[in-house]
């Protein structure tokens, strides 16, 4: 190894008149010395403190640092600058590369083992990581507040999360690959703004990329496959963007953003021509796709969107078309997605042109019935003008007809002012009606005229066990929380249970049995008697689903 110093150069390599361990070199080595390393094995850990080093393989050869065995990271590096390229690096029992407050370079570097995160970047310091290869290490990269860039790496092979972006680091991470994690591909968190492009993502244990923590990062052009999460989970209050990224072969949904996130997601349009339009109603068809389950549901509402789709380009044709209603029925038991795909069709009604707002308007018996004759049909009309250029979905719909209440029932008049106005503003408006499937027969009998209003009644059937164990999984993962993977057949099975009972609530049943559980954890863990870690706060234990089955 020769060292460039004012006046001198040294040597480390096995022949003599060399400096036989790199940590003796370093000893003798100036601020600002370029290290160029002789091909070999070197059995010692190397630890840098404010200075400026670089330490580099030479030309043609195999440099390998050995760590392994040692207690303390094979490199580390505190303040200053230090240069790593194409140095191969092997750690087992703690880190192999950790820089605090360190401008690091690993440039062509190959990283093996390591308990932790095999490369640790804390600080405010900028790092530039290039064409280097993470594996078989207990995590990847962990990116602990510090700038920089991430680009041409691969990490693979790595027990939990393969990339890790926390306290506000904003780092680009560029033409990467994550592949083989037992966790998270990605796992952004703590108000981590980074730019994550043209990576993929493939074969990891959970989601393909996490965020939580009110991170906010910016994905583009990404690929995301074969993970057993979904493919991309924005938590609670998280915010950024999606952007052309193809989600495929994950649990669903493929992308899932909790109720609170505000995740934007734009579809790809690789020619450059789509509309506005035309990406809205690939977003939401996106979005259609990415609910567990209902696949009967999902083809029955493409088709309808394509046949909507077709009416309108006729239409700018001058081609004739057919009077269309966009009014539906939703059948089926509760908590099977209904109001979910309500939500959906309204906006994909925007989308395609036909409706000019989109909103959606959700009412209940209570919302229309008055409690005076006239009162009934005024509460009507005035929710149904507010419903106008959108969806007015109506729950339990059914409870309107006299069939379903007493003799005098005012609920008659609601759908009695109801069957003028779906035929007067068919264009203007779209009713969707929900409800059990047997009683919403009886819904469409109590007006000689409300059967024929609607185009279509689509049927939603109850979840299976397996969709409900992903529906709650999903819970877990928007919430922050790790489930012990031997929970799965304990829920499988109380799903298995109670899916015949009559009260059964499907994706409610799960959140209830969620909450539960959440309860459990809850006060199992206020009786350690001490402040538990964040891993204990995140870990959802079997016998917490247990007692959750049992309330």
């Amino acid at each position: 190894m020769t060292i460039s110093t004012p006046g001198r150069a040294m040597l480390v390599a096995r022949r003599p008149g060399a400096f036989p361990t790199i940590g003796e070199a370093l000893l003798e080595a100036s601020d600002g010395a370029v290290i160029t390393i002789d091909g070999g094995e070197y059995a010692e850990t190397v630890e840098v403190t404010g200075r400026r080093v670089t330490l580099a393989a030479a030309k043609g050869t195999s440099v390998v640092i050995d760590g392994r065995g040692a207690d303390r990271p094979v490199l580390r590096s505190t303040g200053g600058a230090l240069v790593l390229r194409g140095i191969e690096v092997l750690a087992d029992t703690s880190s192999a590369v950790v820089a605090d407050d360190t401008e690091l370079v690993m440039d062509r570097c190959t990283v093996s083992g390591g308990r932790g995160p095999a490369v640790m970047l804390r600080g405010t310091v900028a790092f530039t990581v290039t064409g280097c290869v993470i594996s078989s290490a207990e995590q990847g990269i962990t990116v602990d507040g510090a700038p920089g860039r991430i680009e041409d790496t691969t990490v693979e092979g790595v027990t939990g999360d393969g990339i890790t972006i926390g306290s506000g680091a904003d780092p680009v991470v560029r033409n990467c690959t994550v592949t083989g994690c037992g966790l998270r591909g990605f796992y952004v968190y703590q108000y981590a703004r980074p730019v994550i492009e043209g990576c993929a993502i493939s074969n990891a244990g959970h989601e393909g990329i996490a965020v939580a923590h009110h991170s906010a990062p910016v994905l583009k052009r990404c690929t995301v496959d074969e993970v057993g999460g979904s493919g991309i989970a924005f938590g609670p209050g998280c915010g950024g963007s999606v952007t052309a990224c193809r989600v495929e072969n994950t649990a669903e949904p493929g992308i899932a953003i909790a109720e609170s996130a505000t995740a934007t997601v734009t579809a790809a349009d690789p020619a450059g021509r789509g509309t506005s339009g035309d990406l809205e109603l690939d977003d939401m068809l996106g979005e259609l796709d990415a609910m567990i389950g209902l696949p009967e549901v999902k083809e029955e509402v493409r088709a309808l969107v394509d046949e909507l789709q077709v009416n309108e380009w006729r239409r700018r044709a001058g081609l004739p078309i057919g009077a269309a209603a966009h009014h539906l029925v939703f059948a089926g038991a509760p908590g099977t997605g209904k109001t979910t795909v309500a939500r959906i069709y309204g906006k994909l009604l925007k989308a395609l042109g036909i409706l000019p707002r989109g909103q959606f308007c959700e009412v209940s018996r209570r919302d229309l019935v008055g409690q005076y004759i006239g009162h009934t049909a005024e509460k009507t009309a005035t929710v149904f003008e507010k419903a106008k250029g959108g969806v007015l979905f109506i729950d339990e719909a059914y409870t309107l007809s006299r069939l379903a209440g007493s003799g005098g029932d005012f609920g008659q008049e609601a759908i009695d002012t109801l069957v003028p106005l779906m035929e007067e503003h068919r264009d203007e408006v779209a009713v969707i009606v929900a409800g059990y499937t047997g009683e919403m027969v009886d819904f469409l009998a109590a007006n000689p005229g409300l059967a024929s209003r609607f185009g279509k009644t689509i049927e939603f059937e109850d979840y299976s066990p397996g969709e409900l164990l992903s529906i709650f999984g999903r819970m877990v993962s928007a919430g922050d929380y790790e489930l012990d993977p031997d929970a799965a057949p304990v829920l499988t099975e109380h799903f298995r249970l109670v899916s015949g009972d009559v009260n059964f609530g499907n994706a409610r049943d799960a959140r209830r049995l969620f909450e539960g559980a959440r309860k459990a954890q809850a006060q199992r863990l206020r009786l350690l008697g001490r402040m538990p870690t964040v891993e204990e706060l995140r870990a959802l234990h079997v016998a917490d689903v247990e007692v959750a089955t049992t309330r």
